[in-house]
């Protein structure tokens, strides 16, 4: 008949999927529960169980079916579903029967997992398939700016090298959107600008990859050269990133720069004020910022506004109109 016939308040309890999102699925064992709308009696039954198997009749009417928008999935389903995309990231982009928070679900999701592949394993192929991911996440961000919101509500409360990557990530986009708010608003903004400034975001930790799980982690004082093995990261990131075929200037900025300060205290360059990049001293603050608001072995979790207030008071060190800027991201949450 027609999806018309559907009622909305059918979106609370189920996802009504497009034939995209079905064409995903195992074609003859889909991965989760399906329900079916029955238009004759108005409501919902069940038409496959998982673990079970569709015949070819089966398959070739449910992809009718699906075509009519008369398929569903449950929303009690979510982790699975979430899991599932989790897989085939563009598919947020063509399923138009998510809510945002069930997209921002998806996306700290998949950039984790990805994160984690990539930095055990920091090789090209790993790399295309997180840029992949990242890019999936600047073009739903780039066609509405408010949607990096409902990610920045998803932190990971605890600290491993692939969720403080995704915090920063996320974190240092929403910020860089506020940073540059008249360009994205006149329209002004560089859309290759901004997917290599979201790109280093993600990468800025890249060298830490080289360094020991048991040293980052070390709760104890740590020696001379324990400390200078930490305090190379920086470098050693730049390096892989020249191996990596990864050369884009913001890109470099961030991996090199997040641990710059303005007063020429930082590491490894010893930059000082307007001698490190926007970019750079974007991501430092966020950087700081991620790292004392997760728990770590070292050090519990910082309230979100104790550490923001933190680094604003700390114009010696972090940029302030930055600082400030990240202050009000975290007080209003917009």
């Amino acid at each position: 008949m027609s999806k018309n016939a559907v009622p909305e308040s059918l979106n609370e309890e189920y996802y009504q999927i497009s034939s995209d999102i079905l064409e995903s699925f195992s074609k003859y064992r889909p991965p989760l529960d399906i329900f079916r709308f029955k238009e004759d009696v108005a409501r919902i039954e069940t038409y496959y169980r998982a673990g079970g198997r569709l015949s070819k009749e089966q398959v070739e009417e449910l992809a009718e079916l699906t075509r009519e928008g008369l398929i569903f999935v449950s929303r009690r389903d979510h982790p699975v579903y979430v899991k599932h995309i989790s897989y085939q990231l563009d598919l947020v982009l063509v399923d138009k029967n998510l809510k945002e928070r069930e997209i921002a679900d998806i996306f700290i999701q998949a950039l984790t997992m990805r994160l984690e592949n990539f930095m055990e394993q920091p090789v090209r192929a790993l790399l295309e398939r997180l840029r992949e991911d990242v890019m999936v996440l600047c073009e739903y961000v780039w066609n509405d700016v408010h949607r990096i919101r409902a990610l920045t509500r998803r932190l990971h409360t605890e600290h491993t090298l692939a969720h403080h990557s995704v915090n920063c990530g996320v974190m240092g986009t929403a910020l860089f959107i506020r940073l540059y708010a008249d360009d994205f608003n006149r329209g002004a903004m560089q859309r290759k600008l901004f997917e290599n400034a979201v790109m280093g975001l993600f990468l800025h930790d890249l060298g830490m990859s080289k360094i020991p799980v048991f040293l980052r982690d070390k709760t104890q004082a740590l020696s001379r050269d324990e400390q200078s093995k930490l305090l190379s990261h920086p470098g050693t990131g730049y390096e892989m990133l020249g191996k990596l075929d990864l050369k884009d200037r913001p890109v470099e900025q961030c991996v090199m720069e997040h641990h710059e300060r303005l007063d020429g205290s930082g590491y490894p360059q010893k930059l000082k004020g307007k001698d490190i990049s926007p970019l750079g001293r974007l991501c430092a603050v966020v950087d700081s910022y991620c790292a004392m608001v997760t728990n770590r072995p070292y050090a519990p979790a910082k309230e979100p506004a104790q550490a923001a207030n933190e680094l604003a008071e700390d114009a010696k060190h972090y940029d302030s109109r930055i600082a400030r800027l990240l202050q009000s991201l975290i007080v209003t949450g917009k």
